[in-house]
């Protein structure tokens, strides 16, 4: 896993890194998002995308738990509320912008998941995760993990 700090991530673009999963159920899903959950340090965003029912939801219930912001069965998708805030000791804003119009200056908040990010183009200089979402069949999910490459070498990356 990887942590980045805000200086050093001010490109825009993902960078593939080794990091692919194979999930066989939502539970496990959910584990998985636990598991990225301990690469994440404010500030940063979580872009999901997939297609409707890969996972993304079902992910952000493991990272939203990880975090300790709420527990897996509070979170929902806020696809028609927009924005649900999660939070204990860090506080996570979990937003779903399929039904979004227009994009507004959501970077002001702390930890971001954002639903259907590739709706539109996210302008930040924050370090970012990116998670792609594929349904295989059943219940089994695929997910790729990408990051924003950082600005320099200097970053605070770790693994």
């Amino acid at each position: 896993m990887f942590f980045l700090s805000p200086a050093a991530a001010s490109s825009r673009r993902c960078r593939r890194v080794d990091n692919q999963f194979i999930t066989a159920s939502a539970e496990e899903t959910i584990e998985r998002g636990r598991d990225l959950a301990k690469s994440l340090a404010p500030p940063v965003m979580v872009l999901l995308s997939g297609e409707l029912g890969s996972g993304k939801t079902t992910l952000a219930k493991g990272i939203v738990a990880g975090l300790g912001a709420a527990c897996e069965e509070d979170v929902t998708s806020p696809t028609f509320t927009l924005v649900h805030v999660y939070h204990n000791h860090c506080k996570v804003f979990h937003v779903d912008l399929y039904r979004v119009e227009q994009f507004r200056d959501l970077e002001t908040l702390g930890i971001l998941i954002i639903e259907w990010s590739e709706q539109f183009p996210l302008r930040s200089d924050w370090p970012a995760l990116c998670v792609h979402l594929e349904h295989l069949e059943g219940d089994r999910r695929r997910i790729r993990v990408s990051r924003r490459e950082p600005a320099s070498s200097q970053s605070l990356l770790t693994r």
